[in-house]
């Protein structure tokens, strides 16, 4: 089953605390480990965070040891498993991140936990509830495959889609660069690729364009191409570079918003998403009035889908302007029709 981050967060927020273990999968680079923490966070909870590809089947059963008669042995925890048996002040989530590239043999040793929760004499607290997540078997990520077993002591299995929807909204509250943002509306196909080759090459994923964005406005723009290049390969860093030099021929924000009721309207669909982003992120409450003069003249032009992009972009970047006069008053006109409706 599919779901997207906002859905995902859901299901583990309501999952977590009744102790029900959930495996995410997906494409790499889509947000899965993000969404845990985030999850953690808000539930407040610990994390404790584990890599069954490099563990050995010993990490979650103990070393073996004699006991004091000579006859007969006992395991000695340590590690992740020694501290996920300790008493703590807060719940714990025991996340095991890239389930799917551990050996057979360690995949083995995770069921007894997952199900019966203990591992010989040792029993864990009932405050642990385990996540995992895995790449599929055809993202080129070294997954051989996950047994069958292990799978049916999940409560659930999903598999995490990227959408440009969810990726803006991040982007917006995360003060991603509007050139990015207007770039990935325009281009919503590159948001995350399948890798089709087994290259040492990268590839566009949500966490590869947030390097992207990471180096946006501190490389020098000699070096912008072959930045981007590096994390998302060079068919998408060109193309988002000739994008960029659109973003940067078109009059600033401030220019539009000294006369939104004369500034004109682009033609291309290209430009439309490159100021609809921009006047997004330079909206605040004191010019909200001629926000809203300029988006309900693209209401007037028939471009409905920028005017709803450029109100609801600055809604989430500046959440005060809901406050404003400007935006009360809109909400009674085709403004409110269209982000209600």
């Amino acid at each position: 089953m599919q779901v997207n981050a906002s859905q995902l967060n859901a299901l583990l927020t309501t999952y977590v605390p009744q102790r029900l273990p959930v495996l995410i999968t997906g494409r790499p680079g889509i947000g899965k480990s993000d969404i845990v923490a985030e999850v953690a966070a808000t539930l407040d909870y610990d994390l404790l965070i584990s890599h069954p590809v490099v563990e050995d089947p010993t990490d979650s059963k103990g070393l073996p040891f004699a006991a004091a008669d000579g006859k007969s042995a006992r395991f000695l925890p340590f590690g992740d498993l020694e501290r996920a048996l300790q008493p703590r002040e807060r719940p714990l989530i025991w996340f095991l991140d890239d389930l799917g590239q551990a050996s057979p043999a360690v995949q083995a040793a995770k069921m007894q936990l997952l199900l019966a929760r203990r591992i010989g004499e040792h029993r864990l607290p009932d405050d642990v509830t385990f996540l995992a997540a895995t790449n599929r078997r055809n993202d080129n990520a070294g997954v051989s495959g996950i047994l069958d077993p292990l799978i049916s002591r999940f409560a659930t299995v999903v598999e995490l889609e990227a959408t440009i929807e969810e990726w803006t909204a991040w982007a917006v509250v995360n003060n991603v660069k509007p050139e990015l943002i207007a770039f990935l509306r325009f281009r919503p196909d590159l948001l995350s690729v399948q890798k089709t080759s087994r290259d040492i090459e990268a590839t566009p994923s949500p966490r590869s364009w947030g390097f992207v964005a990471k180096a946006m406005g501190v490389v020098p723009k000699e070096l912008e191409l072959i930045s981007y290049a590096g994390a998302v390969g060079e068919g998408p860093a060109t193309e988002l570079m000739a994008f960029v030099e659109i973003y940067r021929e078109l009059p600033s924000p401030a220019a539009v918003l000294a006369a939104p009721d004369a500034a004109p309207i682009p033609e291309k669909p290209s430009a439309l998403y490159a100021i609809s982003a921009a006047l997004a992120m330079y909206a605040n409450e004191s010019n909200f009035e001629r926000v809203v003069t300029y988006t309900e003249r693209l209401i007037g032009a028939g471009l409905n889908e920028f005017a709803a992009l450029l109100v609801t972009d600055a809604l989430r970047k500046t959440p005060a302007i809901a406050n404003t006069h400007a935006f009360i008053r809109a909400q009674g006109g085709p403004i409110g029709t269209l982000i209600h409706g």
